[in-house]
């Protein structure tokens, strides 16, 4: 087993890591607005997750309704 040849290829891996973060973080902070509604995706990674009227994650609207009688 050689040591130094595991050190370069975790620093090699490393590298490519921090060159995907740094695109990821281009993307994100591009400045220019975009049409229409944030896919919610975007809005994870902020840290803003949505919050329905009682408190509880995901939508206030459908999910609690009766079942639909016709």
């Amino acid at each position: 087993m050689d040591v130094l040849k595991i050190i370069a290829e975790l620093r090699e891996e490393r590298r490519r890591i921090d060159e995907a973060i740094s695109g990821l973080e281009k993307l994100t902070l591009r400045g220019t607005p975009r049409r229409g509604r944030p896919p919610v995706w975007s809005k994870v990674a902020h840290g803003a997750v949505p919050q329905s009227s009682n408190g509880q994650n995901g939508s206030s609207h459908g999910a609690a309704l009766s079942p639909r009688q016709d």
